[in-house]
């Protein structure tokens, strides 16, 4: 009976395996953070922005068609609005004017099908009018005008490629 269960075990984690291999895969590095434009100054602050952007890209590959593969190196980081000091008694508060304090993110990236490149590029994606318009992610949503602001680059980028050009 135990036996079984092991079998069994052991045929699930090979199709499951065997299904990761198949899907998309996605690797985001961060190339020196501590040199980003606009980051938290916390290190823990600076590790929730880095995961929630790793996840973000992972869940933008995931509609990649199978056996394609995304590299995506993030050069600089810089979140929407601004830093006020003081602006609250508990510490530091991002103010978000609509002015000079759009998201923008730097990175290079390389979407290859079975070894064989597809694109390639470095690009400096920025949202000037990130304040305007519709958002589809609710207001509580962490990095919400980044989030958006990446949709579109990876919709106009990434995901329209086609294999063989």
């Amino acid at each position: 009976m135990k036996s079984a269960h092991i079998l069994s075990a052991a045929i699930a984690a090979t199709l499951v395996l065997s299904t990761l291999n198949a899907r998309a895969g996605v690797t985001v590095t961060f190339t020196e953070p501590d040199k980003y434009t606009d980051m938290p100054f916390g290190q823990h602050e600076k590790q929730s922005v880095m995961e929630a952007m790793q996840k973000h890209f992972v869940k933008l590959g995931a509609s990649l068609p199978a056996g394609q593969d995304l590299k995506v190196e993030i050069l600089d980081i810089d979140l929407a609005g601004r830093i006020e000091p003081f602006a609250r008694a508990t510490g530091d508060l991002r103010i978000l004017r609509g002015k000079a304090d759009w998201p923008a993110v730097t990175l290079r990236f390389d979407l290859q099908s079975q070894g064989k490149t597809l694109k390639t590029g470095e690009e400096r994606i920025t949202d000037m009018s990130y304040l305007s318009g519709y958002n589809h992610y609710n207001s509580g949503e962490f990095l919400r005008y980044e989030k958006q602001m990446l949709d579109r680059w990876f919709k106009k980028s990434v995901s329209d490629t086609k294999i063989g050009g």
